[in-house]
């Protein structure tokens, strides 16, 4: 594998000529030749904006092939890259904007009706994602490139555009990368600082141990592409092996990733909980809820002929041509995990945070063991913050060619990040096996002490919630010394059920605290209207939901 990822990107474009590399699903294709000679154009342009090696650029809009082209035109041309998601308010992305120190934005339509840029006045040009045009510029002359930029291109490449024109510089592996401003369960934005290696580090544990990928694989991107986990593996990954990455540009509900799964039948799935968990309660628990399935799991042999044809269903159901689905950014629930191994099905949690680019942890589907998120990948070490690791949970922790450099022009967040030897704390609690496998128990600071001493950890407690019928999503939250579940309910089924709310609500409290011990019973549940609020990656916002402390 190249040792630089700008080479690998480089080499990618040149060796993949003639292939599709990058798409709008439903929309326009474009090829490698196509994006290579999109990159160098906006190389043209930068130009222009006076732009220099380790300047900041923004970029911010909905995941698109234009947003992968200037993503990657950005990290070519040697600026530092500041990926921001377009769900953050119009007052975060002109923060972020101006922490960042960016000079150029470039902005997706929609997110620029809510923008004013009188107060991002560090700016030298604001540009539209989808087709450059250059909305604000301090310089007139940048317009003016921009209206004649085939023509400056042409001049620049007489005798055709080629591979051969395709060099870019050659980065240092501490070099900055990008900034990446975490979205955050618990709290604000941090702007995390990540170096050439750490991306390089991310896509050769990639090679590694998702090496059947091959040229030419029709991969569909879903999750945020200013994310990292997104970026990484359903982005970057792929287009150093050149494959196709199929952009879905609207909001991916289960419905319209099912259909493109159908249409492009991909290769690789990554994917967030959420999305898998959806398919196991509105598709497969009401089938093995029906008293002729229940009765035929019931009976030898017949059962694994059942569980074998739900198998093969789920996965025609995900286009059938799948190596693995990777699961990432969050718990999985545990009945729903603990059915898709027993039909067999090709899954796998992994484990990663922003501040590593994202990965720290992954097995394959075939080796992992039940409710583990596999163990360190390659260039990484992980340990557990405990006397005794297999037993006692502790924090987990973590170093390596992955980890950050820190946050960006904040050296005391920085410094409380990492241990007095240098491991980062990643805030996350667990335990590892004697065989290096890791069991996640939640964040540290989602874990409570009760009054007789003992450890509370909510998240555990919320999945057995959320396994309950009526129950679409959960938050336990400590009020006054006692323990409440916030519920968004499944008002869906609870309406085709004739199924009153609260009677309904009564039912889980009493079999949920019939599982737990007297120290983590819930006290009582206060259902919500609507569903809580998230983060592009699909977990809860918590720290919207504290209650106060009486």
């Amino acid at each position: 594998m190249e040792k630089s990822f700008i080479k690998l990107i480089e080499n990618a474009l040149k060796a993949h000529w003639d292939l599709p590399a990058l798409s709008d699903y439903k929309g326009a294709t474009y090829h490698y030749k196509d994006i290579a000679r999109r990159i160098a154009k906006l190389h043209i342009l930068f130009g222009e904006c006076g732009l220099k090696r380790g300047d900041k650029v923004s970029i911010c809009g909905r995941n698109s092939a234009a947003w992968g082209t200037v993503f990657l035109a950005v990290i070519t041309y040697g600026a530092v890259a500041v990926p921001i998601l377009h769900e953050f308010k119009a007052d975060n992305v002109h923060n972020i904007v101006n922490h960042s120190d960016s000079r150029i934005l470039f902005v997706g339509d929609v997110v620029w009706e809510y923008l004013n840029e009188q107060l991002m006045p560090a700016l030298e040009a604001i540009i539209l994602i989808t087709d450059f045009s250059v909305l604000q510029s301090k310089k007139q002359s940048i317009a003016g490139v921009r209206e004649r930029l085939n023509e400056h291109f042409g001049k620049k490449y007489p005798k055709n555009f080629r591979p051969e024109h395709v060099s870019y510089f050659t980065e240092s592996p501490d070099d900055l990368a990008l900034i990446n401003y975490t979205s955050g369960t618990t709290g604000f934005s941090k702007g995390v600082m990540l170096p050439y290696r750490s991306l390089h580090s991310n896509l050769e544990f990639a090679y590694a141990a998702l090496d059947e990928l091959k040229a030419g694989d029709s991969v569909v991107a879903m999750l945020p592409t200013a994310h990292m986990y997104g970026m990484s593996f359903e982005f970057l990954f792929e287009i150093s092996k050149g494959c196709h990455v199929q952009f879905l540009t609207r909001l991916p509900t289960p419905k319209i990733i099912l259909e493109a799964f159908a249409e492009t039948k991909p290769r690789l799935i990554i994917t967030v909980p959420l999305i898998i968990e959806k398919i196991y309660r509105n598709s497969l628990l009401p089938l093995l809820r029906k008293p002729s399935i229940r009765a035929l799991l019931s009976l030898p042999v017949v059962d694994r002929r059942v569980l074998k044809a739900i198998s093969k269903k789920l996965n025609a159901t995900l286009g059938g041509n799948f190596l693995e689905v990777v699961i990432g950014g969050a718990a999985f629930n545990q009945e729903a995990e603990r059915f898709f191994r027993k039909i067999g099905f090709r899954y796998t949690v992994g484990y990663g945070m922003t501040e590593c680019g994202p990965i720290i942890s992954y097995e394959d589907w075939s080796k992992t063991p039940l409710y583990s998120c596999g163990k360190s990948t390659l260039n990484m070490q992980v340990r557990i913050a405990s006397p005794d690791p297999q037993n006692v949970v502790g924090e987990v922790q973590v170093q390596g060619k992955n980890v950050m450099l820190g946050y960006y022009k904040n050296p005391e967040t920085t410094q409380e990040a990492f241990t007095a030897d240098g491991w980062l704390r990643t805030g996350d609690l667990g335990v590892m096996d004697k065989n290096g496998y890791l069991y996640l128990k939640g964040r540290s600071k989602n874990m409570i002490v009760g009054a007789s001493g003992q450890n509370i950890y909510l998240e555990e407690i919320e999945d057995k919630i959320n396994n309950r019928p009526y129950v679409a999503e959960s938050l336990v939250v400590e009020s006054s010394g006692k323990l409440l579940a916030l519920v968004y309910p499944d008002y869906e089924t609870l309406a085709a059920d004739e199924k009153n709310v609260e009677a309904a609500m009564a039912e889980m409290l009493a079999t949920v605290n019939a599982s737990l011990p007297a120290y983590s019973r819930i006290a009582g549940v206060k259902t919500l209207p609507e569903e809580f609020e998230k983060t592009p990656k699909r977990s809860i916002k918590r720290f919207m939901y504290q209650l106060p402390q009486s």
